[in-house]
């Protein structure tokens, strides 16, 4: 799809007062911005750690953050703060059969010809 072309998908935008002040939007924002952050350090952090205990409780901080992550997301998209732009099927399909034919290709196992 011609990028000039591309629909935008959200809701209508909750109007903010237009100050210098900080609004909702500016503080939801906000705390989505931090709790991105937050899920890639914890997850750089999941990445590296060798102790399994100290693994788990990572773990669960990170499922928590991720998840208020997505909650602040849902914050911002309901309330027109955060749109998404609209993909043309064919070539979501065409990506995803190429993403399996990647993986096909790369699978252990793979039968020999």
């Amino acid at each position: 799809m011609n990028q000039q072309n591309q629909q935008k998908i959200g809701n209508q935008e909750t109007p903010v007062p237009k100050t210098s002040a900080m609004n909702d939007r500016d503080f939801v924002n906000e705390l989505l911005t931090t709790e991105k952050y937050i899920t890639s350090a914890y997850s750089t952090a999941l990445n590296e750690l060798s102790h399994e205990s100290l693994y788990k409780g990572i773990q669960t901080l990170f499922n928590e953050a991720q998840n208020a992550q997505r909650r602040l997301y849902e914050v911002m998209f309901q309330n027109g703060w955060y749109k998404v732009e609209a993909e043309d099927g064919q070539k979501i399909q065409q990506t995803y059969q190429q993403f399996q034919a990647d993986l096909q290709s790369q699978s252990p196992y793979q039968q020999s010809q």
